[in-house]
């Protein structure tokens, strides 16, 4: 799959690929993992672009506050929460 995006949203796709199924991190936390560790907001945003949901899993990333956040994908947060939960994800 060719990826299409600027270079931090494909850089935040790109790690969103390696969160396992059935695990969540935080915004921030992927922040930190890319090496942009005051970009929390701008990986929720591309988290908000992905057009490739869920394929690239940014349903697997929610708030500091436990917070879902929100979800591009069909559906919404209420996709998300169902993917969390057949991911057997506590939420």
């Amino acid at each position: 799959m060719i990826l299409k995006g600027s270079k931090f949203q494909l850089k935040v796709w790109k790690y969103l690929k390696k969160i396992p199924k059935g695990k969540v991190k935080t915004y921030k936390q992927v922040a930190i993992s890319i090496k942009s560790p005051n970009s929390a907001r701008a990986v929720a945003n591309a988290c908000a672009k992905n057009p490739y949901a869920p394929k690239i899993p940014c349903h697997r990333v929610i708030r500091s506050d436990g917070g879902l956040g929100g979800y591009s994908g069909r559906g919404g947060i209420k996709q998300k929460l169902k993917l969390l939960r057949s991911e057997k994800v506590a939420i």
